[in-house]
């Protein structure tokens, strides 16, 4: 063996060794390590020996009474004692993944289902509060293949995937209705029909989703042209332009709860377009993780807000 210079590692290091090395190396002493992690000293001396043999290197100076290190031994320790701590905290980190003290749960939706998904979170948080929950913003024609592929761990849909690989879980319901100003002409009207629509300036959502096109293949199959005077990208900029009185809009009813409970805008159905549809979040039949595991069964269980 050499005396000096930087370990060579030639197989794999044993970590029980290694932790036997940085016992002896912090008490100086092979008897005083092996009461500490309750080997016997033979025991001790053999798991260091075994330590030098992989690695190439004499780790303790044996002309030396008081367990000097040396060189390659003194580097050893430093990057022992980072490596022994970096392997508790991965154990430790592991382990609370499998208790669910931690974790994080990603799920890819349009802007109109996170309405849809919001209750469930609730019921979930109550349960799980130190295992985050990551919505993303992801296209509805993406979400089945993200999650087959593990990007995502759910995804929210309003239609069935073609994928063979996934699990459907419904967790709620919505229908499209027309958001009108509360002083509009067909605000208080309990039922509009699909030419009625046709007459009024419609402020629209630019994202191309299959929901809007379904939407307007109802119309074009009526022959019915809308008059989309607005685009806008997002849900809040909509209903606020529809309480502006620069229009009205199709949207899923559950998007506009609280102005519809507020006043601030009314909910009429359409005749031939404001059937009720299913919500349902998809994930992978196998290989899900601790977290996943536990936010299915919360999604499984019968909820009154479904």
């Amino acid at each position: 063996m050499r005396g000096g210079g930087a370990p060579r590692t030639s197989k794999k290091m044993d970590l029980n060794a290694l932790k036997i090395f940085l016992a002896v190396a912090q008490e100086r002493s092979f008897s005083r390590a092996a009461a500490k992690v309750h080997r016997t000293q033979p025991a001790v001396s053999q798991a260091v020996r075994r330590l030098e043999l992989d690695l190439g290197e004499q780790l303790f100076d044996r002309s030396s009474k008081n367990g000097t290190l040396t060189e390659a031994g003194r580097m050893l320790q430093n990057y022992g004692d980072r490596l022994v701590r970096m392997a508790e905290e991965t154990e430790h980190a592991v382990r609370e993944l499998r208790d669910l003290r931690r974790g994080r749960i990603l799920i890819g939706a349009n802007e109109a289902a996170v309405h849809t998904l919001l209750p469930l979170i609730a019921r979930f948080r109550r349960k799980y509060e130190d295992i985050a929950i990551d919505v993303r913003r992801v296209p509805a024609r993406q979400i089945a293949v993200e999650v087959v592929q593990g990007s995502l761990d759910f995804g929210a849909l309003t239609f069935r995937p073609a994928e063979d690989a996934l699990l459907e879980v419904t967790v709620g319901s919505d229908e499209l209705v027309l958001l009108a100003p509360p002083a509009h002409a067909l605000a208080k009207r309990k039922q509009v029909t699909m030419e009625e629509v046709a007459q009024e300036p419609i402020v629209a959502h630019n994202d191309p989703s299959p929901a809007r096109e379904r939407v307007l293949r109802l119309f074009e199959q009526r022959h019915i042209p809308l008059r989309m005077v607005i685009s806008l990208p997002s849900l809040d900029g909509i209903k606020r332009a529809v309480e502006m009185k620069l229009g009205v809009a199709l949207l899923p009813r559950r998007c506009a709860i609280t102005e519809i409970a507020s006043g601030r805008l009314a909910a009429v159905p359409v005749t031939g377009v404001s059937r009720r549809r299913q919500v349902m979040i998809v994930c992978r039949k196998a290989q899900r993780s601790h977290a996943a595991e536990a936010f299915l069964a919360v999604a499984q269980e019968k909820n009154p807000e479904t």
